[in-house]
């Protein structure tokens, strides 16, 4: 049976519909509930909890920004899908630090387990993630296919570790082990000041739930697809996060929570003894989801930069067979390496929280500019403005408050955020560089596309 026939550009040629270069609509309902879940699920879950409880002074208080967050990132799904796929609100600044630190992360939970009570070599645990990188990066460009049964099976993965997790808790709650709930909001330790700081980590933990935007031309029916998607896996990530979180304290007290340097570990050798071995397994294939998701969404945005003439053209092509954006994702492969060569987890997590939520809060007030100048503009779906306005002001609200609390990382943050300006210029406006530059320049791009055989599209997807 013949395929589709579609012209190429000179008209004089037709091409089976099957072998027209273009990116594919193939992320159904489930794979995009999935990609979701699997990105926002990876090392949040099992880092922040000691932040959170430590910014918020008490454990009611924590619950209630563990729960905050996830009403919050609801929120700002919903705003930030409202522009359809053209959207490209953030830098690629913060991109290789969350990659980073989501494979330190993997390296961290694979390595030290073979060294326990020792400290693990670091140098092996950046080796490791490496390692666990490098698959990322393999399976994104293989197929697009590929990717997404990775990011199913990872996720029912997560979802489990999670799930073995919540049920000692609910035992222990049962019997009647309640007493760490006690005065559970001691007004005594709550520092207004570091408040920010306690939504921050509990927002890393969530981070990752704007990633579906960058990949909304290969959704199959987005205008009813990513809606559901984004009310499922949210609201079940919400009440997971929220639950083990419960079940972290009834095991724990806060004191002992916050000398813990791996909660799910030290939780697993309390309420799992026969399974704390597993437990780290399940954090790593956790992680290991997380930075599959991010490496899946992330070189879509240099994709859509680089076709709006922000980025040269060669980020804008696929692979001629593999129809992925082989270019895109390899261009993130070393900075995500460097970084992890030379950062620390935790420095890499305050970096990147100021950079990321800055941005995110420039792109809602944009799009409430964008949507009282252009009413009449065709959106998927619609936010009632109330739930815009609130989350782009406690967005701002965070990221103000955050330089007073915590000004070193914050200003080194800004600090290097402001060094993408003059990257800008270069790159949009390079019709104005030397002609001796733009010759090489193109010469280098020419043999790029030859060597990675790739294209620009022959169909137009957006």
């Amino acid at each position: 049976m013949e395929g589709t026939r579609t012209k190429t550009e000179d008209g004089k040629k037709e091409k089976p519909g099957e072998e027209v270069v273009h990116l594919r609509r193939e992320i159904g309902l489930l794979p995009a509930a999935c990609f979701i879940i699997g990105t926002v699920v990876g090392s949040g879950i099992f880092i922040a909890p000691k932040g959170v409880l430590m910014n918020s002074g008490s454990v009611g208080l924590s619950l209630l920004v563990w729960t905050l967050c996830g009403v919050l990132s609801l929120f700002g799904k919903f705003e930030s899908s409202t522009s359809g796929p053209k959207l490209c609100a953030s830098l690629l600044f913060f991109k290789p630090a969350v990659a980073s630190y989501v494979s330190l992360a993997f390296g961290r939970y694979v390595v030290e387990p073979f060294f326990a009570p020792c400290a693990a070599p670091t140098a092996l645990i950046r080796l490791v993630s490496v390692l666990g990188l490098t698959f990322v990066v393999a399976v994104n460009c293989w197929s697009v296919t590929s990717a997404s049964r990775t990011q199913v099976t990872l996720t029912f993965i997560k979802i489990f570790a999670l799930i073995l997790i919540i049920i000692p808790g609910a035992i222990a709650l049962a019997k009647g082990k309640t007493e760490n709930f006690q005065n559970g909001f001691e007004v005594d330790l709550i520092t207004l000041d570091k408040l920010p700081l306690a939504f921050y980590n509990g927002l890393y933990a969530y981070g990752g739930w704007f990633y579906l935007n960058f990949v909304t031309e290969e959704v199959i029916n987005p205008n009813r697809t990513i809606p559901l998607a984004i009310i499922f896996s949210m609201v079940t990530v919400t009440i997971l996060y929220v639950l083990v979180n419960v079940a972290y304290y009834t095991m724990m007290t806060p004191a002992e929570l916050l000398l813990s340097d791996a909660v799910a570990f030290t939780f697993a050798n309390r309420a799992l003894r026969g399974l704390a071995s597993v437990v780290p397994i399940l954090v790593a294939l956790s992680c290991l989801g997380a930075l599959n998701g991010g490496f899946f969404g992330a070189p879509r945005m240099l994709f859509v930069g680089a076709r709006e003439g922000h980025w040269p053209r060669i980020f804008a092509m696929i692979h001629i067979r593999r129809r992925t954006p082989l270019p895109a994702v390899l261009f993130l492969y070393p900075l995500v390496v460097l970084m992890l060569m030379t950062g620390e987890i935790y420095q890499l997590i305050s970096f990147a929280s100021f950079s990321r939520w800055f941005f995110i809060a420039l792109a809602t007030l944009g799009m409430l500019i964008h949507r009282y100048r252009f009413p009449l503009h065709p959106r998927p779906f619609k936010v009632p403005l109330v739930i815009a306005v609130t989350f782009t002001v406690v967005c701002f609200f965070i990221v103000g408050l955050s330089l007073y609390s915590d000004p070193w990382n914050t200003g080194m943050s800004c600090i290097l955020t402001l060094t993408g300006v003059p990257v800008y210029f270069v790159t949009v406006y390079r019709f104005r560089l030397p002609h001796r530059w733009k010759r090489i320049f193109n010469y280098c791009s020419k043999q790029m596309q030859i060597l990675l055989e790739v294209a620009q599209q022959e169909v137009q997807t957006y």
